[in-house]
């Protein structure tokens, strides 16, 4: 895999990327060290994770991923310099008061997150540094519609973008960027960035998949002009493009109970656990079939081979699943199925938005 520079920051990742979401929660610490392990082995130099998690949020797993990467970081002392290492400061609380008090995301909340999660990665300078979430009200987790009566924003951009500033002049952050943006938000933080001597993001963090494709509803082009790189998440749709749910469905006895919408309502009130999602997934799944393709393949491919996409983040539950998805790096789609592809979101858009 050759490298890819996230937008104008000298940062050069693998074009996958190892979410770690999972850990914590799903995984374990001695199993999230062997998929850390593995990853490395393979080549992949580019790690994400967030000071909230593990997932789904919980007031007892807060902060545990990042605890076990600092552990495999002080197991493994020659790791820190081999990878670009990203986290993410939440915002707004969001029903999650364990986060941080209050609704809003002050500079103060940032540099304290910030001091957080540089204690439990045990790393001085975190490579790039995340907003999880806008701090003002914007549709996104499921939300469809922007909504100005909804607004409770108490700290502006350029206050974000200032804090921020502070924690690259002291050395602790080297490269921002963002996560779950708009084409605003996007454009908003460039703007005021270079009006005002202060960080560029480097990168936005949003979900792209079979599914979710709305990042191409302008955000694409925004990104494009504006040299900010996506980094994809949930590119298998939580499970849902790999086609475990396809016969059994998401809920009852029948399902497959270690993943992780059979096992937490918390994500099926999501976006993922809607009907016309799996109705979706279930038409991209066969399709791949058809091509002779898994239904895993056809979704990474289809990631992987998009010039919209720098990175695309991987989350996995074991060893296994980690090969699977690197296998899938060259796989290649051709032009009728691709046609295919975009005449089934011609009919059912984007379910999981």
């Amino acid at each position: 895999m050759n490298k890819v520079q996230l937008g104008q920051s000298d940062l050069h990742v693998t074009p996958i990327c190892l979410g770690t979401m999972t850990f914590g929660e799903q995984v374990d610490e001695a199993a999230s060290h062997a998929i850390l392990d593995r990853s490395l082995a393979a080549g992949v130099n580019f790690l994400d994770t967030a000071e909230m998690y593990a997932v789904p949020a919980r007031a007892e797993t807060c902060g545990a991923t990042e605890t076990i990467i600092g552990n495999w970081f002080a197991k493994n002392p020659g790791a820190r310099q081999q990878v670009v290492l990203a986290t993410k400061v939440a915002g707004p609380s969001r029903g999650m008061p364990w986060i941080r008090e209050g609704s809003g995301m002050t500079a103060a909340d940032i540099a304290a997150s910030c001091e957080g999660s540089l204690r439990r990665l045990q790393t001085d300078v975190i490579d790039l540094y995340q907003i999880h979430w806008p701090e003002r009200h914007v549709p996104a987790f499921g939300a469809m519609y922007y909504d100005p009566s909804k607004e409770r924003s108490v700290t502006s951009i350029h206050e974000q973008l200032e804090a921020l500033g502070r924690l690259v002049q002291a050395g602790k952050v080297r490269y921002v960027g963002l996560s779950n943006e708009t084409p605003y938000g996007v454009h908003e933080f460039v703007r005021l960035a270079e009006q005002h001597g202060l960080p560029r993001v480097a990168t936005v963090q949003n979900p792209y998949c079979l599914i979710n494709r709305s990042y191409e509803n302008a955000l694409d082009e925004s990104c494009q002009r504006l040299n900010v790189s996506l980094l994809a998440y949930s590119p298998l749709g939580f499970g849902l493009l790999t086609g475990k749910y396809d016969a059994s469905g998401i809920e009852g006895p029948e399902a497959p109970q270690a993943g992780r919408i059979a096992r937490y309502e918390s994500v099926r009130k999501q976006r993922w656990g809607r009907p016309e999602a799996l109705t979706a997934a279930r038409r991209y799944n066969a399709l791949a079939r058809e091509h002779g393709l898994t239904p895993t393949q056809l979704a990474l491919a289809f990631c992987y081979t998009k010039w919209q996409v720098a990175s695309t983040i991987i989350g996995v539950t074991s060893v296994a699943q980690l090969d699977e998805d690197l296998a899938a790096w060259g796989t290649t789609l051709s032009p009728e199925l691709l046609a295919a592809i975009d005449a089934i979101r011609w009919e059912l858009r984007d379910p999981a938005i």
